[in-house]
């Protein structure tokens, strides 16, 4: 009987084991999926600055946004990430990267050595992005200057540093459902959620995550803390913005600058870096999609030191 018990627990465990290891492999966008194209460098030059990848990748420290070594650090809960070196540098960058690679880098976040990448590069949005407009952002990339230096390796502890593990992670919290245009908006509502949901990632920042770190779909744009640890991210959906007209909107995602004469600071300073870049129809898609997001309660913002109980 015993013995039985043992082969049984044995085989439970090996069934088990391959589960796992079939539900946490990653996911790859293969070559021949990939049609010869023309890339369209224009588009991928506003598929570069919708997807923000200069607020990350931009080498800290130094004036040019186009300089993409990397090394900017995101501190999380769960450790701190340093983010690539995305430039043409082969050695150091994507230089010898595939078109299939990149792809699937941004689509299915699992890296050309077929590994998961980690969720803080925001492929969870990504996802929905078109493959066109990947294809062109890689082209796109390829005319950048190469940057040299390899960036260090993240400082993330035990048992999050174990990559296999980000494929359960991935098995809650990604959808892969391709970006699917509403018929019931206008073309320029749907550009705007298009932008607003994939390639602008806004929900990354702009959204609660539960103690997993996924984002908290009934709160999505509803605001909360900073995922990078300091400060407060505001709720953009109505209940955040109800005083904001579109007009409002277009022009913060332009210069940075609020209704009460303000101007954003922080991680955002960088991001209108890129939506300035934008060209005016697709700010004003941007705007006109996040004016209509309805009136969601974020989480209780925490009070400041010193402040008087009501």
């Amino acid at each position: 009987m015993l013995r039985r018990i043992l082969l049984a627990a044995v085989l439970a465990g090996i069934a088990g084991l391959g589960f796992f290891w079939w539900l946490t492999s990653p996911a790859v966008v293969a070559s021949s999926a990939l049609p010869p194209r023309t890339a369209d460098l224009a588009n991928g030059l506003t598929t570069f600055n919708a997807g923000g990848c200069s607020s990350c990748h931009a080498a800290p420290n130094q004036p040019d946004r186009l300089k993409l070594g990397g090394g900017l650090a995101i501190t999380s809960p769960f450790g701190t990430f340093y983010v690539p070196n995305i430039s043409p540098d082969p050695n150091d960058g994507i230089g010898r990267w595939t078109e299939a690679d990149f792809v699937t880098a941004v689509l299915k976040g699992t890296s050309p050595e077929g590994a998961h990448y980690f969720p803080a590069f925001p492929y969870t949005s990504y996802q929905h992005a078109k493959i066109e407009d990947v294809r062109d952002l890689f082209a796109y990339l390829k005319t950048l200057a190469p940057v040299a230096g390899k960036v260090r390796d993240h400082d993330v502890p035990l048992p999050f540093n174990i990559r296999r593990n980000v494929g359960v992670w991935k098995f809650l919290f990604t959808d892969v459902k391709p970006f699917a245009p509403d018929a019931a908006h206008s073309p320029s509502w749907n550009r705007g959620a298009y932008l607003v949901n994939s390639l602008g990632h806004c929900a990354e920042c702009h959204s609660p995550r539960n103690f997993l770190g996924g984002i908290v779909a009934a709160q999505r744009f509803a605001g909360g803390p900073n995922p990078e640890g300091e400060g407060w991210v505001p709720n953009i959906t109505q209940k955040g913005l109800a005083d904001w007209s579109v007009k409002d909107i277009d022009y913060f995602l332009e210069t940075g600058q609020l209704p009460d004469g303000d101007t954003a600071g922080g991680s955002m300073a960088r991001v209108i870096r890129n939506t300035s870049q934008l060209a005016p129809g697709d700010r004003a898609a941007m705007a006109e999609y996040i004016k209509s997001l309805p009136a969601v309660e974020g989480p209780p913002r925490p009070k400041k030191a010193g402040s008087a109980e009501k």
